[in-house]
C-alpha cells in the first residue's frame, strides 16, 4: 500500500523540522517530509489508528514503541497505512533501541520519524501546529459552506449528477469516486473507483475514513449504506485548481450531498417503476394499441425499434424470489426494463440485447423463463405463455434459465396443471403403472424412439437395447395404452401425453 499523496497544504512536516524553535531531528523517514499535518497528537499506545482520521502528527515519549524488531516493522506499517503525516520521539525518555527493521520500513513508506529534545515539550509542538492551522481551519468552513450551497444549486441551476460532483471536486480538492457496495455505478455518470483503487474500498460495514491518499465513507441510506464515496488528493493538480484538500469535515459532507442525490434518482426511479409496472400490466392485458404501447416503452427508456423479451423469474430450489433483490440486480445492471408481480411469478420485460440477457443469467438465487423476442408494442399474451412455459422446463430441468424456443410442443398444452395430469393418467398411466411394478423401461423406450424420428435403430443404440427388444417393448406399450403407433392421431396423442408427463416431472 502506498503512502499518502502530498498535495499543497498549509502546514507540512518539512516546516515543523525548519522551525529552530522546536529543534527536531530526522531520524528516518526523509522522502515523507512533504506530507501535510493536520493536527499534532499525544498517543501512547501501540495501536492508535482507531482514533485517527489521517494527516496526524503523533508524539511519544517511547511508551507506544514495541520492543521487538517485527512488532517495530508493524508499529509503523500500522501508521503509514492510517496516514499518519509523522511520528514524534521525545528523546532519552523511554523511547527502546529502535532497530534497523524499524528505520528501514519508515524509509519504505516515507513516514517521517522525529527526535524531539527532551527540553521541547510536547506542548511546544502542539501550539506550533495549531497556530499554523488556523488560517487552514478557516478555509475549511468556508468549503463546508458552500458544499451546502449544493443543495442550492440542485434547486436552482438543475444540475446533472455529473456536473454536481465536478463542482464538488473543484471546491474540495479531491477526485471524487462512487460506487455501490458491490462496485457498481452509484450515480449516472460519476466515475467508480479506478481498478487500481479498488483496494481501498472497504469490506466492513464499519469501515475506518481514512485510506491512503485520503478518505472512504458510507454514503448513508435507509437500512445499509448505498454505497461508497472514494475521496483522493488529487496528484499533481491534474485539474489545475489549485485548491488544497479540505479535510475528513468536508468529505463528510459531500457523503450527504451523495446520499441526497442517491434518494432524489431512487424516488425518480421508483416512479418510474410504477409507471412501468402500469404499463406491463396493460400490455399482458392486450388494452393498449401499437403506437400507445410504443410510446409508453420510449417514455420509460426503451429504443423505439428495439425487440423486447419477456421474462418470468420464480425462486429457486433454497427459498422464495427476493423481488427487491431482483429489482436492485437489474437496476445496477442499467438495462432498461419493467417488472410486475403477479401469483405465478415476476414479470420483467427487457429489451432484447446481449446485456439483457446477462442480466437475467447472473440473477443470484432465481429460476427464468424467457420469452422469444417480440416487436415492440406486439401483443404479450403468446410472449407470456412461452415465457411461462420455459420457466416450467427451467424448474423440471434444474437450470437456472430457459428460453423459449420453437421445438417446445408444451407451448400448445393447457396451463392448468391438474389438466396436464389428467392427460398423463389417460394415455400413459397404465404403461407408468406397468414400469413401476415391472421395472421396465415402456415408457421410456416409447420417449426414446419417437425423440430419434421412429428411427428403430437409432433409439435402441440410445437405449443400448437390440432392435428387436426395442420392438417389442414399442408393443407393450401400445397393448398397454391403446395407442396405435402406426396412427397419425394416435401418436399425436402419445406425444403430447409425454410432453405433459414432462411438464409435470413424472417421466422416469
Amino acid at each position: 500500500m502506498t503512502a499518502p499523496t502530498a498535495p499543497t497544504a498549509a502546514l507540512r512536516v518539512d516546516d515543523l523540522v525548519r522551525s529552530p524553535a522546536l529543534q527536531l531531528r530526522v531520524l528516518a523517514g526523509e522522502d515523507g517530509l512533504h506530507r501535510p499535518v493536520s493536527w499534532a497528537h499525544v498517543s501512547e499506545l501501540e495501536d492508535p489508528t482507531p482514533w485517527l482520521l489521517g494527516a496526524e502528527l503523533i508524539m511519544t515519549t517511547g511508551i507506544a514503541v514495541p520492543r521487538t524488531a517485527v512488532r517495530q516493522r508493524a508499529y509503523v506499517e500500522r501508521l503509514a497505512d492510517a496516514g499518519v503525516s509523522a511520528l514524534v520521539l521525545s528523546a532519552r525518555l523511554h523511547v527502546p533501541p529502535l532497530r534497523q527493521e524499524f528505520l528501514a520500513t519508515a524509509d519504505v513508506r516515507s513516514l517521517p520519524v522525529l527526535e524531539l529534545p527532551l527540553q521541547v515539550p510536547f506542548i511546544a509542538v502542539a501550539q506550533e501546529v495549531a497556530a499554523a492551522l488556523q488560517a487552514g481551519a478557516r478555509r475549511q468552513l468556508g468549503t463546508q459552506l458552500q458544499v451546502f450551497g449544493a443543495l442550492r444549486w440542485l434547486a436552482t441551476e438543475d444540475l446533472t449528477a455529473v456536473e454536481l460532483f465536478r463542482r464538488l471536486e473543484r471546491l474540495s480538492g479531491y477526485a471524487l469516486y462512487l460506487c455501490t457496495p458491490a462496485g457498481g455505478p452509484l450515480l449516472p455518470g460519476v466515475p467508480v473507483p479506478p481498478a487500481r483503487h479498488a483496494a481501498l474500498l472497504p469490506d466492513s460495514a464499519d469501515p475506518a475514513p481514512t485510506v491512503p491518499g485520503g478518505y472512504v465513507l458510507p454514503v448513508p441510506a435507509p437500512g445499509r449504506p448505498a454505497g461508497y464515496l472514494l475521496a483522493l488528493e488529487r496528484q499533481g493538480d491534474r485539474r489545475g485548481e489549485g485548491v488544497e484538500p479540505a479535510g475528513l469535515g468536508v468529505v463528510q459532507h459531500i457523503a450527504t450531498v451523495a446520499a441526497l442525490q442517491v434518494s432524489m434518482v431512487r424516488h425518480e426511479r421508483e416512479m418510474l417503476r410504477r409507471q412501468g409496472a402500469e404499463t406491463l400490466a396493460e400490455l399482458l392485458q392486450d388494452v393498449l394499441d401499437p403506437d400507445t404501447a410504443r410510446r409508453h416503452l420510449t417514455r420509460l427508456g426503451f429504443a423505439a425499434d428495439t425487440a423486447v423479451l419477456l421474462a418470468v423469474l420464480d425462486g429457486a430450489d433454497d427459498g422464495p424470489l427476493d423481488d427487491a433483490a431482483v429489482v436492485q440486480c437489474l437496476d445496477d445492471s442499467r438495462v432498461p426494463h419493467l417488472v410486475l408481480r403477479r401469483h405465478e411469478g415476476l414479470y420483467v420485460l427487457l429489451a432484447d440485447s446481449a446485456d439483457a440477457r446477462f442480466a437475467l443469467a447472473a440473477l443470484p438465487r432465481t429460476r427464468a423463463g424467457v420469452s422469444r423476442p417480440v416487436t415492440p408494442g406486439g401483443t404479450l399474451g403468446l410472449a407470456r405463455r412461452e415465457a411461462v412455459l420455459a420457466l416450467r422446463r427451467a424448474g423440471v430441468s434444474g437450470e437456472s434459465m430457459v428460453v423459449f424456443s420453437d421445438d417446445m410442443t408444451e407451448r400448445w398444452l393447457h396451463d392448468d396443471p391438474s389438466v396436464l395430469n389428467g392427460l398423463v393418467d389417460q394415455v400413459l398411466g397404465p404403461a407408468l403403472r406397468y414400469d413401476a411394478e415391472h421395472g421396465s423401461a415402456l415408457v421410456l423406450s416409447a420417449l426414446t424412439w419417437l425423440e430419434r424420428d421412429r428411427c428403430t435403430d437409432e433409439a435402441a443404440h440410445a437405449l443400448h437395447i437390440h432392435p428387436n427388444t426395442l420392438l417389442y417393448r414399442l408393443r407393450r406399450f401400445a397393448a398397454l395404452s391403446g395407442k396405435s403407433l402406426s396412427s397419425t392421431a394416435d401418436l399425436t396423442e402419445v406425444w403430447l401425453a409425454l410432453r405433459a408427463a414432462h411438464l409435470c416431472d413424472r417421466l422416469p
